[in-house]
């Protein structure tokens, strides 16, 4: 017995004598200490889990934002860098064309004027109407004309009996004066009177002729083959023969079975449009079809002021299916010795530097000097500065700069 009671002296080294003895627990008190323990274990573990879940939200909202922010970066660093649309160079082909505006003009081309005064009695052809050379056009009523030419008839007439009368006068003092019946003087006067009156015949003839071709003029004739083009009078119409201004002509006429086309040929360009080139015509009233038409001649000069030259055209016009005066456009080919690339010419930039254009190589622009051979419009020949394998930007921006980063988002067909 007094070993047990040592040994729970010795378990509860705290209590003192007079403490009263310590009873053990009732088995409510147990229930309620093992309760209050639960308690605070499940306390505890609401609170782990809690920490634990919000460990993770705040884990989770700094990692979307650290994402969001690589992705705005890597977003602002796409954005800043220029994306452009390239397109590759072609090769020229041989022969390549120029096309040139023209005006279509009649072979001949002539206003017809009056050459007699008087009033329009007769017109015979319209306008449209087809004509042979020599073919009556229309008539004048000149009465002047007429009276002064019958005046000079009979002025000439007057003048013939005078000069037959002293030519038989003075063959009769030359037969008198082989047996010097009459005086060497008086023969030579006669024969000296014979002369003048010879000589007003002959004045007087002219003037008939000449009068006689002023009537001709009431009579219009048409110079030529051809067809009316206009006709500026009508019956009744007061004719003056001086008023050989535009617009007061009797009729306008053109021979179309030939037309001809006048163009201005660049400089450049002047070697392609020698005589003997052919060339062939496009209208827009005839889609599809090409009219062809020879160089006849050139200027052989160039005009100063536009830096081309003058070339006409010739093209047959049988079926007389072309009109003069169309709008026309000329197709001339271009003999080319070098074989260049061809690109659009809005990749073209035009700098102090001089012509440029910007190509894509490795991620960066690259401004490189170029060298034009011909200009064909919407496109240009380059001779130097360009590979057929360089990706040409379009439409390059004004502030492009030489190795600035560059990104692209499509390619052109050529």
């Amino acid at each position: 017995m007094m070993d047990g009671e040592d040994m729970k002296v010795e378990e509860e080294p705290n209590r003192t004598l007079a403490d009263p003895p310590r009873t053990a627990p009732s088995a409510d008190e147990a229930q309620r200490a093992s309760s209050k323990n639960g308690s605070w274990i499940g306390l505890g573990v609401v609170v782990l889990i809690a920490a634990a879940i919000l460990a993770f939200v705040i884990f989770s909202g700094i990692s979307e934002r650290a994402k969001a922010g690589t992705a705005l970066k890597h977003e602002t660093l796409q954005s800043s860098v220029l994306t452009v649309a390239v397109i590759r160079p072609v090769r020229s082909a041989a022969g390549e064309e120029i096309i040139l505006p023209g005006s279509m003009q009649s072979f001949i081309d002539t206003p017809i004027w009056a050459r007699a005064t008087g009033y329009l009695k007769k017109w015979y052809v319209d306008i449209g109407g087809h004509v042979r050379a020599g073919q009556l056009l229309a008539v004048i009523e000149s009465p002047e004309v007429d009276k002064q030419l019958e005046q000079a008839k009979a002025s000439r007439e007057t003048a013939d009996a005078n000069y037959r009368f002293a030519a038989s006068t003075a063959k009769r003092y030359v037969d008198l004066l082989k047996t010097d019946s009459v005086a060497k003087q008086e023969t030579d006067q006669m024969v000296s009177a014979a002369a003048a009156q010879k000589a007003t015949l002959d004045a007087m003839t002219q003037n008939v002729k000449r009068l006689e071709q002023m009537q001709s003029f009431e009579r219009v004739y048409a110079p030529f083959n051809g067809v009316i083009t206009a006709r500026n009078v009508d019956v009744g119409a007061l004719i003056d023969a001086g008023a050989n201004t535009p617009g007061k002509e009797l009729f306008h006429l053109g021979q179309i079975n030939t037309l001809r086309t006048y163009v201005n040929v660049p400089e450049m360009y002047s070697r392609a449009a020698q005589p003997g080139v052919k060339a062939y015509l496009t209208l827009e009233e005839y889609p599809g079809r090409k009219f062809i038409g020879t160089v006849v001649r050139n200027a052989n000069a160039i005009d100063t002021a536009s830096r081309t030259l003058l070339v006409e055209v010739d093209v047959k016009n049988p079926t007389e299916e072309l009109l003069p005066g169309s709008y026309v456009s000329v197709h001339l080919k271009i003999p080319s010795k070098i074989a260049g690339l061809v690109i659009p010419a809005n990749t073209l930039i035009f700098q102090s530097e001089g012509l440029q254009a910007a190509v894509v190589r490795n991620g960066h622009a690259a401004l490189v000097p170029i060298k034009i051979g011909h200009d064909y419009g919407n496109t240009v020949e380059v001779v130097s500065g360009l590979g057929p394998d360089d990706e040409v930007i379009v439409n390059p921006s004004d502030s492009i700069t030489d190795g600035e980063p560059v990104q692209i988002t499509r390619h052109q067909n050529s």
